[in-house]
C-alpha cells in the first residue's frame, strides 16, 4: 500500500490560483494512474483530473478544462494540480488517488473512485462566494 499525501490547499479569492501537490511515497513512480478527486459537503466525490505515468496522457472534467492543469514530476514522485480562475464552485476537499495502470488515460478512464487503491487524506480548498 502506498502512502499518499496532499498539500497546498487553503483559501483564495475568486479568480485566484492555487497549486496542489500530491506526494507518493514509492521508490519508482512507474505504471500508475494518478487522479485528483474533490468532494464538497453534501455532494458525491467527483473526479477532477488524472494522469498516466506511462505516457503522461491526461483527462479533465468539463468543469475544469482550460482552468486546471495536471502534471507530474517522476523524479520527485509528485503530481501537481495547478488551478487557475477559481470560483466558489471549486471549493471542496481535494483528494489524490493512485492505482496501478498501464497505458494512456482519458477522463472516462479516470473514474470511478472505487477503481483507486491508495488515497491521501485530502486538502481543503476554499473560494468564498
Amino acid at each position: 500500500q502506498l502512502q499518499v499525501v496532499e498539500s497546498g490547499g487553503g483559501s483564495v479569492q475568486p479568480g485566484g490560483s492555487m497549486r496542489l501537490t500530491c506526494t507518493i511515497f514509492t521508490a519508482v513512480l512507474d505504471y500508475y494512474a494518478i487522479a485528483w478527486f474533490r468532494q464538497a459537503p453534501g455532494k458525491e466525490r467527483e473526479a477532477v483530473s488524472c494522469i498516466s505515468t506511462t505516457d503522461t496522457s491526461t483527462g479533465y472534467a468539463n468543469s475544469v478544462k482550460g482552468r486546471f492543469t495536471i502534471s507530474i514530476d517522476n523524479a520527485a514522485s509528485r503530481v501537481y494540480l495547478q488551478m487557475n480562475n477559481l470560483t466558489a464552485e471549486d471549493s471542496a476537499n481535494y483528494y489524490c488517488a493512485v492505482v496501478r495502470h498501464h497505458g494512456p488515460l482519458t477522463f472516462t478512464l479516470c473514474q470511478p473512485p472505487s477503481a483507486y487503491s491508495d488515497w491521501g487524506r485530502g486538502t481543503q480548498v476554499t473560494v468564498p462566494a
